[in-house]
């Protein structure tokens, strides 16, 4: 079944270009004139499988819209606008976006972040079912298989990329990874890697499942070469 996408965009041209673009390479594509109209559409008709959405919106902003989905839903979230500085990127994905293409873009980039962001979502059925203890103190665990974090039997609220990059640090508990090698595995980004994205994405991580955020002891920072899960910390 091809992937379903909607695209929120002020500009007629601009997004009648997308759509049209996007279902030359197979999706289905939804549009929605606004962030007000892209949030009904999500309430009546249900969540798309990716969210293209502009930061710059007649009426509600695009910043808005993604914390609005954010509150209830894990769908991906790629920010297409011409704001590229370091305070726009850093505030989309602080919102909840999972990756930032620039325009102008080439097709090929943006279907490329598609498809990574797709292969977040899949679960792999048949491996074996096992439960992670990050810190047995607070009943911290995690299943990758099931897609799920616990703290003390509750479940924590991650996004799809925040559990993607939480498989990847437990996974190689205790070796510190770098931001490029993150990116590589996690957003399948290769050479236009942007390890703010990396950054961003740890620290609201850290908010979620640190006893305290300010002083992490779970996903530790190793000066000058990249991030280390400490297990039972």
């Amino acid at each position: 079944m091809n992937a379903q996408l909607m695209i929120v965009e002020d500009d007629t041209r601009v997004r009648e270009s997308l759509r049209l673009a996007m279902e030359d390479e197979g999706y289905i594509v939804a549009e929605a004139e606004s962030a007000e109209h892209a949030l009904e559409h999500v309430h009546r008709i249900g969540v798309p499988d990716v969210l293209i959405v502009d930061l710059m919106l007649g009426g509600m902003d695009g910043f808005t819209c993604i914390r609005e989905v954010r509150r209830e839903h894990d769908v991906p979230i790629i920010v297409v606008s011409a704001r590229d500085d370091t305070h726009d990127v850093v505030a989309a994905l602080e919102a909840g976006a999972d990756d930032f293409v620039t325009k102008p873009f080439e097709v090929k980039e943006l279907t490329a972040r598609i498809r990574a962001v797709g292969r977040r979502t899949r679960n792999n059925t048949e491996r074996e079912v096992v439960e992670l203890v990050l810190d047995a103190d607070r009943q911290l665990i995690l299943c990758p298989e099931r897609g799920s974090v616990r703290l003390a039997g509750e479940d924590v609220h991650l996004t799809l990329t925040e559990f993607r990059l939480l498989c990847e640090l437990a996974q190689n508990d205790g070796l510190v990874l770098s931001r490029q090698v993150l990116l590589d595995k996690i957003w399948d980004r290769g050479f236009f890697g942007d390890d703010r994205i990396v950054d961003v994405h740890i620290r609201r991580l850290r908010t979620k499942i640190e006893r305290d955020p300010a002083e992490p002891r779970l996903i530790v920072t190793v000066r000058g070469l990249g991030y280390r899960l400490d297990a039972g910390s």
